[in-house]
């Protein structure tokens, strides 16, 4: 079994070295530039930022179009000689044919992709029968319309072409993957190459270029390409400051007066299935997964529902798929494995969906989230994300999301948001079980600026709350096991922080006796969660010593290093839970159950198993929300199973890296210092 398919069947556990953040975007992102951290001292390391300007003066180009074109394409990384999946190189990422990956294997020829769904006992009903496709088992952008910004009839869409950028500067192709100044010249040439055949001037006007623009990443559809022009010059108005992975310093200047593209009317052709549920904006495509009785009393691959009448859309899970693309619409497909609503492919953040949001996928490891939830696969690998987790798919992905949050009115947090690394284990038993994507390399900072929300302080350094917010490309906490068990990962910016039990990194790591009943030690190796936690999260503050803070973690103290200088977290305002007085520990769940009375006498109620942690007197863990308890029993059926529910209510809680829940009736609420005076209680029935 792999590793990580992100799916499971619900009723079996089966700072960008930031100094500087930006977000640009169209439509439902807004721009936002969060200013830079470091010292004012640092030496900075301009060669990127002086090639830029050198080939913008070289080729025509205005220089604010070149740099924020090669934002799009790679944030300024340059990864030299190292392609991406789809064989690009360098900061404007130019594609070499030669280099391109091979497609995937047949599913037949790797691991299995999923866990296979249990005998399920069901009554017989009709087939919702979902397989409809427009994508096909490959993804394709079909449903959309072919982009024809002004070139002439017969001009084809390529993506861009390292070689042919080569000959444009009479280069060796081999100089281009690996010399940043000889991609960024080529680069450069494209775009001016493009301008003319577009029939236009090389004006220094960036407004006169944007055609060229949406036709450099090769996208064939019109409402992609508008989407990446769009987001383009949205970065020009607002400009951009960041040090990239290799270390260089880049900087584009703010230009707020130029003016954003006329919009068109939406190009005819094509149509998108009814079923779709995408912003505009978004290429997407419907590929259906099967709701079907596959025979014994199992059925397949999610539950019917009638979201949010029968139960609120109150999560959005991120997930890698750890597999290609290609084969894991084979696995959506097939009614003995695991489902997702949605597809996001790594190369240019085309979109597929799977199934309606109003039904239940199986996809997080919890019944109890799968029904509150949706599930977002995004191609990749999470030991190779300067490969897979591409700008495109990040920009794609914050728009779907966003475009879901405002539907079904879900809050743009760290405990609303979050990843499958998050999902909270149903049962103690379940924990080992329990998946780790998209992990430490994610960029939690970065997805939330996209998402118009971004994270940061929101309280003064001493505050009892902190949020944890390293600075994603300078923090590069040391992982094993990326190219095989205990080899060193390769430096790379991090959303992780680890916890120590003492305030010295030669302590011990935190250990997590659930997800190690045995009581082996935590580990740095890549896929073990239990001793970090992850930027957006939220955590009372238990103690500080000098350049340490601890917070309560799974019922103990965790130290982690935050340096004033340098900080891992920053400080937040906000509410918390703590046992109320006279009780010296209160139980932890996984997932929040009615009470025993709640249930017709025809329906087995779940074991409530509360999780192997203790939360003692006196600790206090966030909370952004309320919960109501509910159980849905599972059967194969043409409409919706009932939803039962109880009048028990329940805390969601940042416990540990998992969330967890605590029934109100255990606990108090507590205003942060911050947002109110020391110790203030507040309703336990607040949501």
């Amino acid at each position: 079994m792999r590793r990580n398919v992100s799916a499971h069947v619900p009723a079996a556990i089966r700072r960008c070295r930031l100094t500087a953040c930006v977000i640009a975007g169209a439509a439902l992102l807004p721009p936002l530039l969060i200013l830079p951290m470091s010292s004012a001292d640092e030496t900075a390391d301009r060669r990127l930022q002086d090639a830029f300007t050198d080939a913008a003066r070289e080729f025509q180009v205005p220089r604010s179009v070149l740099m924020s074109v090669s934002y799009m394409q790679s944030r300024w990384d340059s990864h030299p000689g190292t392609p991406s999946v789809t064989g690009g190189f360098g900061p404007m990422h130019l594609v070499d044919a030669e280099r391109v990956r091979p497609a995937a294997p047949s599913p037949d020829s790797q691991a299995p992709l999923g866990d296979k769904a249990p005998p399920r006992t069901g009554t017989a009903g009709s087939s919702a029968g979902t397989t409809e496709s427009s994508a096909g088992a490959a993804g394709s952008s079909a449903g959309t319309t072919e982009l024809s910004t002004g070139a002439s009839a017969g001009h084809a869409v390529q993506p861009a072409d390292l070689q042919h950028a080569a000959r444009l500067i009479q280069a060796p192709a081999g100089r281009l993957r690996t010399d940043v100044v000889a991609n960024v010249r080529g680069g450069a040439a494209l775009l001016a190459a493009t301008q003319r055949q577009l029939g236009k001037p090389l004006s220094p006007n960036p407004a006169d270029w944007w055609e060229a623009v949406a036709r450099f990443p090769g996208t064939r559809d019109v409402a992609s390409a508008a989407a990446y022009a769009d987001d383009v010059f949205a970065l020009i108005r607002r400009g951009a400051h960041r040090t990239t992975a290799e270390g260089q310093d880049v900087t584009l200047a703010a230009t707020p007066s130029l003016r954003p593209h006329p919009r068109t009317p939406r190009a005819q052709g094509p149509q998108r299935s009814k079923q779709v549920e995408c912003p505009a904006e978004l290429a997407c495509d419907w590929l259906g997964a099967p709701y079907e009785e596959i025979g014994d009393s199992e059925y397949g691959n999610h539950d019917l529902a009638d979201r949010p009448r029968d139960q609120p859309i109150e999560y959005i899970v991120i997930h890698d798929t750890e597999a290609e693309l290609p084969s894991m619409f084979q696995t959506v497909q097939d009614p003995t494995e695991s489902s997702w609503h949605y597809s996001i492919r790594s190369s240019d953040g085309h979109v597929t969906q799977h199934i309606r949001t109003k039904d239940e996928a199986w996809h997080s490891g919890s019944q109890f989230v799968n029904a509150r939830s949706i599930g977002i696969e995004h191609e990749g690998f999470l030991t190779q994300p300067g490969t897979w987790y591409t700008e495109r798919m990040y920009r794609s992905s914050a728009r779907l999301v966003r475009y879901l949050a405002d539907k079904y009115d879900i809050p743009l947090d760290r405990q609303h948001i979050f990843g499958h690394d998050n999902v909270p284990a149903p049962t103690a038993d379940t924990i080992p079980e329990m998946h780790d994507d998209p992990g430490p390399f994610w960029d939690w900072r970065h997805y939330f600026d996209l998402l118009g929300a971004p994270l940061r302080a929101t309280a003064g350094p001493d505050s009892d709350m902190v949020t944890i917010l390293p600075d994603y490309g300078k923090h590069k906490p040391p992982f094993t096991g990326c190219a095989g068990s205990g080899s060193p990962c390769r430096p790379h910016g991090s959303s992780a922080v680890r916890l120590y039990t003492a305030p010295d990194e030669r302590a011990p790591l935190i250990q997590d006796p659930g997800r190690k009943p045995d009581g082996e030690d935590s580990t740095v190796d890549v896929n073990d969660l239990g001793s970090r936690v992850s930027a957006g999260q939220t955590f009372a503050v238990a103690d500080r010593s000098g350049d340490w803070t601890a917070i309560w973690f799974q019922g103990r103290k965790a130290w982690f290093k935050n340096p004033r200088q340098q900080p891992t977290a920053v400080g937040a305002a906000g509410r918390m839970i703590t046992p109320k007085e006279g009780l010296d520990e209160i139980p932890v769940y996984g997932r929040a159950l009615p009470e025993e009375e709640a249930y017709p006498d025809d329906m087995d109620e779940p074991a409530a198993s509360p999780l192997p942690y203790g939360l003692l007197a006196g600790q206090r863990y966030v909370t952004q929300a309320g919960v109501g308890s509910s159980y849905t029993a599972k059967s194969f059926s043409d409409t919706p199973n009932p939803v039962v529910w109880g009048r028990e209510r329940y805390y969601e809680i940042q416990f540990g890296h998992r969330l967890a829940y605590v029934r109100a009736s255990d606990v108090d609420v507590v205003s942060s210092a911050a947002a109110g005076s020391p110790g203030h209680q507040a309703d336990p029935a607040q949501r």
